[in-house]
């Protein structure tokens, strides 16, 4: 396989597991070149750790993968014309456009889901639909060339089936296997539709006393985007 650039474009309030998950799998894969970027390649600081030494986002020519991730600062990052200028313009030249979580909420910012399916983290998946994007319940979803994976850990499913594509199966399960990634939870309570109700409403209390305002800073951006 060729040498293939794989760009994670991280931002503060990122996720980090919606990009060290499929950053762990896809820097396996033969000839990968993996590039964690931000504007201005500031230090990215969440959940106590930092990650610095980042490229220039605006430094990056091209890559053959993007991959955005999610988390509680993506309503920002959807703010951000700067950084929207900057995935609109590597999606253009991009083989495999694609995002873990809510990231998929950040292309469809950047006008790039218009009627396409895409997967996003149950608790705010519907709100795609408000950028044209076709909301998709499913843990990997593909859509032409792009690719999206559901909430947080979905990123790691979503790089094998990515690896796979890339290079072939054999490679996605030999990776697979180097990272033991035989899931097994405790609980069946992963799902909305598997987890008790009281759990359901517990992390909808947390994610909305976390962020009160998302869901309509999120359909301000959306009125705003078809206003443009």
């Amino acid at each position: 396989m060729d040498d293939i650039a794989i760009l994670f474009p991280i931002y503060p309030g990122v996720t980090h597991l919606d990009f060290t998950g499929p950053h762990q799998v896809l820097a396996r894969l033969p000839g990968a070149k993996t590039i964690v970027a931000s504007i201005g390649g500031e230090a990215v600081s969440v959940d106590g750790l930092t990650f610095s030494n980042l490229a220039r986002l605006e430094e990056v020519e091209r890559c053959d993968v993007l991959c955005v991730p999610g988390g509680f600062g993506c309503v920002d990052a959807m703010r951000s014309d700067a950084y929207l200028a900057q995935i609109r313009r590597l999606a253009a030249s991009a083989r495999y456009v694609t995002s873990v979580c809510t990231g998929s909420l950040i292309l469809a910012a950047a006008g790039l889901l218009e009627g396409r399916r895409a997967a996003c983290h149950w608790a705010w998946r519907d709100q795609l639909a408000l950028f044209g994007a076709i909301p998709d319940p499913g843990r990997v979803v593909r859509d032409g060339n792009i690719v999206t994976g559901g909430g947080v850990t979905a990123g790691i499913d979503f790089a094998l089936t990515l690896a796979a594509e890339l290079a072939d199966e054999t490679v996605a399960k030999a990776i697979q296997l180097g990272l033991e990634y035989a899931p097994a939870p405790p609980y069946d309570s992963g799902r909305p539709e598997t987890a008790a109700p009281e759990i359901v409403e517990l992390v909808t209390a947390r994610n909305r006393a976390r962020m009160p305002d998302r869901a309509a800073i999120i359909e301000q951006v959306a009125r705003e985007r078809r206003r443009a």
